[in-house]
Parts: structure tokens; C-alpha cells; sequence
């Protein structure tokens, strides 16, 4: 299958609102949503909240807010898999009547039980009546998938063929004894319904694309496209994480960093347009995005990168959309008060078009600009000493006079 297929391009991205939007899940969806505007397809978004111990509203909140602030604007209503219980037990009760599954009461969840620890489970061996005596006690159990012999192949966008011996993947849960559903049923009855053509996602869930396809074949569905994304790594590279800094995008809106300017070092994280451009507009990572260009090797998250790609940007935005930008750190630093903006606009336009060149986050006037603002409220003595002269009052006042004559404030008309 190829990136162009005959049916419309339709992907999503499925974030756990159990945490903020961090910077791997921002560039999952961004990818994901390149790939649908480049294709005229579409971006479509779900909750996977089925962990209700650690989901909260709060944190959906928080990713819809990060996307938006990305401008990721998704199409369609949002789809949260809390509302979708019945049509999960529906399809369980599917591989119940096709034998494709089967009823475990091992004691402990899978997932309580370290990998190295997990022992094959029996319970297929369990006959009807031990199964209904089991039931009697009291136990619930829980319904694995029953792994085929054989082999399952598949073709990656970004790995290229994949294939792993069936012997190698345990009968895995898909419905735990409260009856909840497992990842790997959720995701794939989901992408189904939503008629996702193509699951782009990190390559941490690579080793679960089996289990999936197991799942899509037992159902009878066609297989979307694959593509794994590896993951992005710190500058120790170490998996990128919260002892590298910032990692979730309300603290780069929180530090001064565009959103353009975010996507586009994003897109450039395991990812080339073929070309040695560094600073490209959304149109432009639109136009050239495609999955052939993903690479297979993990990228290094690099924070001074993130800020010279950030003052680049800055540089190039029209001093007026900058001004509103910059404003909301101005009224934070309390330089100025919101009543003052509108009075003050066609100074404060002057000094952003010429502090602009030197900035590198939107905070850094309120930062390093104070003195456009607010006359310092205490001075150095050793340096007042070394630098002021008793002539120097009238010798500054006489600049300011000048200066005020000027009716082009640049470079070149104060050397003249």
C-alpha cells in the first residue's frame, strides 16, 4: 500500500489525558496532521480514557488547549473510548461466538505482573465445567485473544517489513475481569470504525502492531498503512524527559516560544524535506511533508536549536501580530497596564521593531527590555563612578534633543 491510497486519507492522533501534551505526543499529532492536510484528508482526534483511576477532565482540557495553541485544528467531533463500552463488548462477544478467544482467571492482571515475571497462561486448558465451577466462586474473568500458529508480517512506511514469529507473542487480555477493555482492543475496533487509513505513532508501540494485526485479521478488517515515528531523545540521549527541561507545551507557550516556530522544529525532529531548510512556514512542512522522509534513526531535542529557530521566526513576523504577542509578558512584568497598550501602540511598535532582531522568546523585552518601560530604580555605584562626568547631564540631554529631531529612527540616520 502506498501513501496515496484510492480511498481518502484519514489518520488520527489518540493521546491519555492522563498527563499534559508533551513534546512527543505534539510531534506524533503534528505528523499526523501534515500528513493529512498535505493529503486533503483527515486529522481526527480521540481521548483514550479508559484508565479512569487517572484520567481527568483537567487533562483533556489541557491537550485540546495544547493543539489548539499549535494550531492542529482537528476535523469531526472528538471521540472519547469511555463512551464506547458497549461497542467494545460487542465486539469481544464476536471472538467469543468465532473461538478466537478465551476465558483466563489467572489471579493477578497481566499487567501487575512484570514481563520477566509472567508465566504462560493455562487456563485454555480449563474444561466447561471448571470454567462454570470458577465462575460459582465468585471469580470474573478476564478474556485473552488466542495467538495463531504461524508468523505475522506487515509492511512499515518507515521500518520496511516487519515480521515476528507467532510463537513469540503471549495469548494476550483484551478484556480485563471488570470489564473494561485492553489497549489492544480498544485501538483497533476504533481506528476501524473511524476508517483510519493510516496509523502514524511512535515506534515505542511497534512491538504491538502484531498483537493488532492478529486482532484486524480475526475481525476480517482491512490493515491500515503502518509508520512508526523513533522516538526523540534528550541531548544525553536519553529518552526525552522532564530532567531535560521543559517537556510539555504549555511551558513553551508559558516561555515565550511561537507556535509556529515549535512546529516547525518539530517537523524537522526525525524528519527532512529533502532539502537543507532549517525555517519553513506551516505551508511550506505541508507541501513538503511525507512519510518518506521520516527517519529511522531517533532525533536529539536540542532547547538552544528550539530558541535560534524561535528568533528566527521572530524576526520575520510583522512587528504589528508581534506587538500582540509580546504584550501579555509586558502586563505580566507589570511594564504596562492593558489601558496603556492602545495609548502607547505606536511607541511600543517602535521599540519592538527594534529589539526584535535580538530576541529569541517573547519574553525576552519584558526580560532584558525593562529600561523602554520603567527608569531603573537603583544604579550601580562603581559604575556611575568610572562612567559619569559633571558634564555628562547636559551632554545626554543635548543627545535626547537630537535624537528627537529624527524622523526615521535607524542605524544609518543616528550615524549621520
Amino acid at each position: 500500500m502506498t501513501e496515496q491510497q484510492a480511498k481518502p486519507v484519514r489518520v488520527r492522533f489518540a493521546p491519555s489525558p492522563t498527563g499534559y501534551l508533551h513534546i512527543g505526543g505534539a510531534r506524533t499529532a503534528l505528523f499526523n496532521w501534515l500528513f493529512a492536510r498535505k493529503n486533503q484528508g483527515e486529522f481526527r482526534l480521540r481521548i483514550e480514557d479508559t484508565d479512569f483511576k487517572r484520567s481527568t477532565e483537567e487533562m483533556v482540557e489541557e491537550i485540546l488547549k495544547s493543539l489548539r495553541w499549535l494550531g492542529l485544528n482537528w476535523d469531526g467531533e472528538v471521540w472519547y473510548q469511555s463512551q464506547r463500552m458497549d461497542v467494545y463488548r460487542e465486539r469481544i462477544q464476536e471472538l467469543i461466538e468465532n473461538r478466537k478467544v478465551y476465558q483466563c482467571f489467572c489471579e493477578k492482571p497481566e499487567e501487575e505482573v512484570p514481563p520477566a515475571e509472567r508465566e504462560p497462561c493455562q487456563c485454555y486448558l480449563l474444561t466447561v465445567k471448571e470454567q462454570e465451577e470458577l465462575i460459582a466462586q465468585g471469580k470474573k474473568p478476564a478474556i485473552r485473544f488466542w495467538v495463531p500458529d504461524g508468523s505475522t508480517v506487515f509492511e512499515d512506511a518507515v521500518f520496511g517489513t516487519v515480521e515476528v514469529d507467532n510463537s513469540e507473542i503471549e495469548n494476550f487480555v483484551i478484556m480485563r475481569a471488570d470489564g473494561t477493555p485492553t489497549y489492544q482492543l480498544a485501538v483497533v475496533v476504533d481506528d476501524h470504525d473511524m476508517g483510519i487509513t493510516h496509523v502514524i505513532r511512535g515506534d515505542d508501540h511497534l512491538s504491538n502492531s502484531p498483537k493488532q494485526i492478529l486482532l484486524y485479521h480475526a475481525f476480517g478488517w482491512e490493515l491500515p498503512v503502518f509508520a512508526h515515528v523513533p522516538l526523540i531523545l534528550g541531548p544525553d540521549k536519553r529518552r526525552l524527559s522532564k530532567r531535560h527541561g521543559a517537556t510539555s507545551i504549555s511551558e513553551y507557550f508559558d516561555s515565550g516560544i511561537l507556535p509556529e516556530a515549535l512546529v516547525n522544529y518539530l517537523a524537522l525532529l526525525g524528519w527532512s524535506p529533502g532539502d537543507n531548510r532549517e525555517i519553513m512556514t506551516v505551508e511550506e512542512l505541508i507541501e513538503a511533508f511525507s512519510l518518506s522522509g521520516i527517519s529511522r534513526k531517533s532525533a536529539i531535542f536540542d532547547p538552544v536549536k528550539l530558541e535560534w529557530v524561535n528568533s528566527e521566526h521572530i524576526k520575520r513576523y510583522p512587528t504589528e501580530k508581534l506587538l500582540e504577542k509580546v504584550v501579555p509578558y509586558l502586563t505580566e512584568a507589570g511594564l504596562i497596564t492593558p489601558e496603556e497598550v492602545e495609548q502607547r501602540r505606536d511607541y511600543l511598535l517602535k521599540v519592538m521593531e527594534l529589539f526584535k532582531n535580538r530576541m529569541k522568546t517573547l519574553r525576552d523585552l519584558a526580560k532584558y527590555g525593562r529600561y523602554f518601560f520603567k527608569d531603573p530604580e537603583r544604579y550601580d555605584p562603581n559604575a556611575l563612578k568610572k562612567y559619569w562626568r559633571p558634564e555628562t547631564k547636559d551632554q545626554l540631554a543635548k543627545l535626547k534633543a537630537e535624537l528627537e529631531k529624527l524622523d526615521t529612527f535607524t542605524a544609518d540616520e543616528i550615524e549621520k
